[in-house]
């Protein structure tokens, strides 16, 4: 079997996926933080898997008694910030409440309405390196379009912005971040949060009014007089922000560095572009979802019962860690799935998940990588990598895939 989760894996991981698919798709395998889980690799596998109400979302379930409190599974620094109650770690009834709540605030409407400000700040992004003739593309484009956009619609104040795109970089360890690891980041951005709730929900309870930002909408947000807690809504706020923006820090990154490693599909997608074919651009995002995805493996699911899955026995309290990136290149689903093709008709890729625990922010993602994508290839038309591939290093972690830097030269604009 090929190694797994060692830094030439992290470059590569879909060979030793092809294997674990082939030979041992569900398999018992102790990942870095110690724990054992089962790896789900194939298509079908991963589908049941991420629908069976008998895999839990709440690390409670979990057999191995305080992991969750020791960071092992979950997100780091998550209890010790009060921050349990969001989307990714409750299971119905309380979930279904949840999400009916948060989608009366987060509506498609209101992701629509942002298209024009995500535009925006691409080409001020943009405009900030184009004099230069190079740029990092992950450090100066990937990274701060989607926590800008998500800082704005969340209604996070523009002076308070540059904390959480800090927070940020401590998530992340971005190249110049201070240290003080990913738990201090999280307490911080609960901290504020909660303060910057408290704050709207005083505004709204003395004018009667508010701002239109998510915030806002969050706590106003009611279905048969029932609403959001202060501490429901910070933590719900927290994990838009957490899983909203390195999901798309990842899917802008990874995207582009696959079509500038594939010239004939970069053409196309150039075409589209300059064509404004919107079709082909929505059909591009989703074929750079499924080929090489943010999100590496789903988050942790734990068994509140026995069942069989691929064939294999999992015992009550065991974690399963669906792996998206190995399903989404499953040949038994996907023709030549280890082709890149922006044209992919019927592509079920399950890169945001799928079932009840469907990716809320899926919509916000979507619309952030199609901009970023087009403004990019509008703007820099003959960009390039400044790097061998080789060369590029992989962040490392678990639950999701992207570079660490992404250097790229191109004709200096003014």
């Amino acid at each position: 079997m090929p190694p797994l989760f060692d830094w030439r894996f992290a470059a590569d991981p879909y060979p030793a996926y092809a294997w674990l698919r082939e030979h041992a798709p569900v398999r018992k395998t102790r990942v870095p933080s110690g724990v054992e889980a089962w790896l789900v690799t194939r298509y079908a596998d991963a589908r049941q898997a991420l629908a069976d109400p008998r895999l839990s979302k709440s690390p409670h379930h979990h057999g191995e008694q305080g992991a969750h409190g020791k960071g092992k599974v979950g997100i780091p620094g998550e209890r010790s910030a009060n921050l349990m109650t969001h989307l990714l770690n409750i299971d119905p009834p309380d979930h279904t409440r949840l999400r009916r709540l948060v989608s009366k605030a987060f509506t498609p409407r209101r992701v629509a309405a942002f298209a024009p400000r995500v535009r925006e700040l691409a080409d001020t992004l943009i405009d900030g390196f184009a004099a230069r003739g190079e740029a990092d593309l992950i450090h100066e484009y990937a990274f701060p379009l989607p926590i800008y956009a998500i800082c704005e619609m969340l209604g996070v104040p523009q002076q308070d912005q540059e904390d959480f795109r800090s927070w940020a970089g401590m998530m992340l360890h971005q190249p110049g971040s201070p240290r003080g690891g990913v738990g201090r980041a999280v307490k911080k951005m609960r901290g504020y949060l909660a303060e910057l709730i408290h704050r709207k929900r005083a505004e709204l309870d003395h004018r009667g009014e508010g701002s239109d930002d998510l915030i806002s909408g969050l706590i106003r947000a009611s279905d048969h007089g029932e609403q959001l807690t202060e501490s429901e809504a910070a933590a719900m706020a927290f994990i838009l922000l957490f899983a909203g923006f390195e999901t798309t820090v990842n899917l802008i990154g990874n995207g582009t560095y696959a079509l500038l490693r594939d010239p004939g599909q970069r053409a196309v997608l150039q075409r589209a572009v300059a064509e404004d074919d919107e079709g082909l651009l929505a059909t591009a995002v989703e074929e750079l979802l499924r080929y090489d995805g943010p999100v590496e493996l789903a988050t942790w699911r734990f068994a509140t019962r026995e069942l069989t899955l691929g064939g294999q026995r999992v015992r009550e309290g065991e974690p399963v860690l669906v792996v998206l990136a190995a399903a989404d290149r499953d040949p038994d689903k996907f023709d030549a799935p280890d082709t890149l093709d922006l044209a992919r008709s019927d592509n079920q890729h399950l890169g945001y998940g799928h079932g009840i625990h469907y990716c809320l922010g899926a919509p916000l993602a979507r619309l952030e990588g199609r901009t970023a994508l087009a403004t990019l290839l509008h703007r820099l038309p003959d960009l390039r990598l400044a790097a061998e591939p080789e060369e590029l290093r992989w962040r490392g972690g678990l639950i999701m895939r992207g570079l660490r830097t992404l250097p790229v030269e191109f004709t200096a604009r003014a």
